[in-house]
């Protein structure tokens, strides 16, 4: 008899989830055996990025939970939570069970920046930081705010992120999902100042529109912009002329360098056309930030003046973008921090495709763009997939029946959570929240969110 298309997907944030959505709204799904999907996640929660890579006063972009909610309520959908790809389960064990696999593990980890004194104390990376205020399960429970003066390095959203959770108070968070441990952290966090740092100008921060007015709406923070850093050179009219979030962006930051300073209490300026040099350091901690003044050549780009400025500053925070691990058994392109890919078909050294095997999202092009941006990278890597099962080119799996895979992990002892499972642990965290009058509060230690799941 036909059996459906067994396909594994690594990684349930939004990357994966919308890879299972585009197999499902296949023509091969519509058929008659149609399409089964199991998703593997490293964490006991499925979403990915959403729960712990959002900032917690996010609620607008925590709401594509909603849409997700409604692919993986599909029944034939099976969520693996708390398996981790390359020791609990790896590339040839799933083979076993899979007529192709699907990578969308995104991207967790800080990318380097390379200036002196990175390593000082105080010296942080972003991505350590949101893990620690999202609750992140296998990061530390405490975090040093002793800083009165930080600066930030970057001007994505990340940056903006960092910046306005140093900025907030903690009694401002309290009503979003954080857990006690943070908001405990919060409420002994000194940082009055926060410096925000970009290397080119305001047509060329990549900043969303929204994200950045949001900075505004804290009745305890004032934003501040120099107006000597509003500048533009012919490459920035243009980037402004053909791209209508940028020239948003600008004209924000326009009327915040036209204004008056107000009397609000915490300060975070946005600093362009200054690029970090050096992060200063004294008895192996952070005293200071040396930047490059830098100045437009003509076509967006910058060049270095050779002026200097030391600014006064005790933390420093990295927000240089994200990077992916690397994955076992599979191609690596250590610049970008990808796997290598044509249409979402991983490249060999060779050239050739490694058989049956796929990636999507972070993964696949890099940490840019939005969330949204994953579905079109999904909607091409399963198209492709699609195409190679068509062809015939897919393996045929040795053991595709659905229940040999809970057997496999049962036989190594793993303990794994489902999707029926994520409905009991966001029930708990609803319930946390609910005497205090918040939406949820979120659970933290991994062995608390496995038995409110009941792996």
């Amino acid at each position: 008899m036909p059996r459906p298309l067994r396909v594994a997907i690594v990684g349930a944030g939004p990357a994966g989830i919308y890879a299972a959505d585009a197999l499902l709204k296949s023509e091969v799904a519509a058929a008659d055996p149609g399409v089964s999907i199991d998703l593997f996640e490293r964490m006991p929660a499925p979403f990915g990025l959403i729960r712990y890579g959002v900032a917690p006063d996010h609620p607008r972009i925590k709401g594509i939970i909603t849409a997700l909610h409604q692919v993986l309520d599909k029944p034939q959908i099976r969520l693996f939570g708390n398996v981790d790809y390359g020791t609990d389960v790896t590339l040839d064990d799933l083979r076993t069970f899979y007529d192709a696999v699907i990578f969308s593990t995104g991207a967790t980890a800080d990318r380097a920046l390379d200036i002196p004194g990175v390593e000082l104390d105080g010296s942080h990376g972003a991505a350590d930081f949101v893990s620690w205020y999202d609750g992140h399960p296998d990061w530390p429970r405490t975090w040093s705010l002793e800083a009165e003066k930080v600066a930030v390095l970057g001007v994505g959203n990340v940056a903006l992120d960092v910046a306005r959770i140093l900025a907030k108070t903690a009694e401002e968070l309290l009503p979003t999902e954080i857990p006690p441990n943070v908001h405990e952290g919060l409420k002994l966090n000194r940082a009055k100042e926060i410096h925000v740092f970009g290397r080119r100008g305001p047509a060329q921060a990549k900043f969303s529109p929204m994200e950045l007015r949001e900075l505004d709406h804290s009745p305890t923070i004032e934003v501040i912009v120099d107006p000597e850093d509003i500048d533009y050179d012919a490459g920035s009219i243009e980037t402004r002329r053909g791209n209508k979030q940028a020239d948003m962006v600008a004209k924000t930051l326009e009327n915040w360098a036209i204004r008056d300073i107000g009397e609000r209490p915490h300060k975070l300026f946005l600093h362009f056309f200054e690029s970090p040099s050096e992060i200063l350091g004294e008895d192996g901690k952070v005293v200071g930030l040396r930047t490059e003044r830098t100045a437009l050549d003509g076509t967006g780009n910058v060049k270095g003046t050779g002026e200097f400025k030391d600014w006064d500053v005790t933390a420093v925070y990295r927000a240089v973008g994200y990077l992916s691990d690397e994955l076992p058994k599979l191609p690596w392109d250590v610049a970008s921090g990808t796997v290598p890919d044509e249409g979402g078909r991983v490249i060999e050294e060779s050239g050739g495709h490694l058989d049956s095997t796929y990636v999507t999202g972070w993964i696949r092009r890099g940490p840019v763009g939005l969330i949204g941006h994953t579905k079109g990278d999904a909607n091409e890597t399963v198209a492709n997939l699609l195409a190679d099962h068509a062809a015939g080119r897919l393996q045929t799996p040795a053991s595709p029946e659905p229940d040999a895979v809970e057997g496999f992990l049962s036989g190594r002892g793993v303990r794994w959570t489902t999707w029926e499972g994520w409905y009991r642990l966001d029930a708990a965290e609803k319930a946390l929240g609910e005497p205090e009058g918040r939406e949820r509060v979120k659970i933290v230690e991994r062995e608390d969110m496995l038995k409110a799941s009941g792996a």
